[in-house]
């Protein structure tokens, strides 16, 4: 191992500095996020979160939910910072979401959040971003009124291409940034 690797792995196994920074918005991924305060009484809303995961079951959920607060450590050198999300998560039972296997829509109660509130902070590199709608077609019934739509975002910098005609449509997979440093706002 290298010596300059050898310290950044050192500092890295030292605690994070007592000092954290915390920002408004971040961009990761190919996303812009906001927190949800930021974003409050804007037209854009960027402040839903999505974490692929899994359960004990043989089915795979996608977390939820949004986002409170973005926060760096820094780890006792300007290289070795970290981005963490501080998130509202959405309740994954039952009660909390349902998925239209039809049309694969997802619907979430906006009324229901997750009952662990250990697990509320997540690597900023783990998310996706989300937003939450009312379905049009409900919009008028008021039993459904606690449920919010998901819809998935697409991050920038990805482009569907047409390969050939007679294949589908793929993803570029290949997002470009700047730099491995990410400027929060």
């Amino acid at each position: 191992m290298g010596g300059s690797a050898a310290i950044s792995l050192s500092l890295l196994s030292l605690s994070p500095e007592r000092k954290v920074k915390c920002y408004n918005g971040y961009f990761v991924n190919g996303y812009v996020f906001h927190i949800e305060e930021y974003g409050h009484g804007r037209k854009t809303y960027n402040s839903g979160v999505c974490i692929k995961g899994s359960t004990s079951s043989e089915f795979e959920v996608d977390y939820n939910g949004r986002l409170e607060e973005v926060i760096e450590l820094q780890y006792h050198s300007e290289q070795n910072r970290l981005f963490l999300f501080k998130c509202y998560w959405d309740d994954t039972t039952d009660r909390g979401i349902r998925v239209d296997h039809h049309y694969g829509l997802v619907e979430i109660n906006s009324k229901a959040r997750h009952c662990n509130v250990n697990d509320v902070f997540v690597f900023s590199k783990q998310c996706q971003q989300v937003y939450y709608t009312y379905t049009p077609s409900f919009r008028k019934d008021r039993s459904r009124g606690d449920w919010l739509s998901v819809l998935k975002t697409k991050p920038r910098g990805r482009v569907e291409v047409v390969q050939d005609e007679n294949k589908d449509t793929s993803v570029i997979d290949e997002v470009f940034q700047a730099s491995e440093v990410v400027k929060p706002y």
